[in-house]
């Protein structure tokens, strides 16, 4: 049986787009894609803000989940510009993720629907 997970912050991504920003089935739990777009602040042009912006965004989901970034298991992570950003991206990833580190692939793209997101993070986590 699926559970879908919406925190209140984010219900519009529910009643707009029709997804759910968070599933939990058997115990695990699966997050859509995160970016760092926010109804309450605009998309920062400046990478190190805006990879902090979308781990809090995804902290919002895990916790919603009644999880943290430790429970995260696999994270997949979509990136423009790759090989330009990826070395800030893993800073600021290793203050939120810890280890033992979860599986992580990282995937070059050429945009995202929101204007100006750099990544957008897709993980499995389970307690």
């Amino acid at each position: 049986m699926k559970k879908s997970i919406v925190p209140e912050q984010f219900k519009h991504y529910y009643d707009d787009w029709h997804f759910s920003p968070v599933i939990e089935a058997d115990g695990t739990v699966y997050l859509s894609g995160v970016t760092a777009a926010r109804k309450d602040k605009p998309i920062s042009i400046d990478p190190q803000e805006q990879f902090h912006d979308a781990f809090y965004k995804l902290g919002v989901y895990l916790d919603a989940a009644g999880l943290t970034y430790d429970d995260i298991l696999e994270m997949t992570t979509f990136h423009v510009d790759l090989k330009a950003h990826i070395d800030v991206f893993s800073k600021v990833k290793d203050e939120y993720v810890k280890a033992p580190y979860p599986a992580w692939s990282a995937v070059g793209v050429s945009e995202f629907i929101p204007e100006n997101a750099l990544v957008e993070m897709r993980v499995v986590a389970k307690k």
